[in-house]
């Protein structure tokens, strides 16, 4: 099963590396591997993971005026 790296994978998914490192620390998405080295951690990405990191750019991120604004019902 092939993997990438974060850079790789926001490049992948349309978006800058920074932009999918904000998402990941704040947990708004996930990768299915992660590698604990000494003092941080290495994040592997699949295919399915670069697919939901997509999915959720689609539905929470509009280039160049970052996140959508939380639609007010009255």
């Amino acid at each position: 099963m092939q993997t990438y790296s974060t850079e790789q994978a926001a490049k992948l998914a349309g978006i800058h590396w920074t932009t999918l490192h904000q998402w990941l620390h704040a947990g708004k998405v996930r990768p299915s591997h992660s590698l604990a080295m000494t003092g941080r951690t290495l994040w592997r990405w699949t295919s399915k993971d670069v697919e939901r990191v997509r999915r959720y750019k689609a539905a929470n991120y509009r280039k160049g005026r970052g996140r959508r604004k939380k639609s007010h019902e009255h």
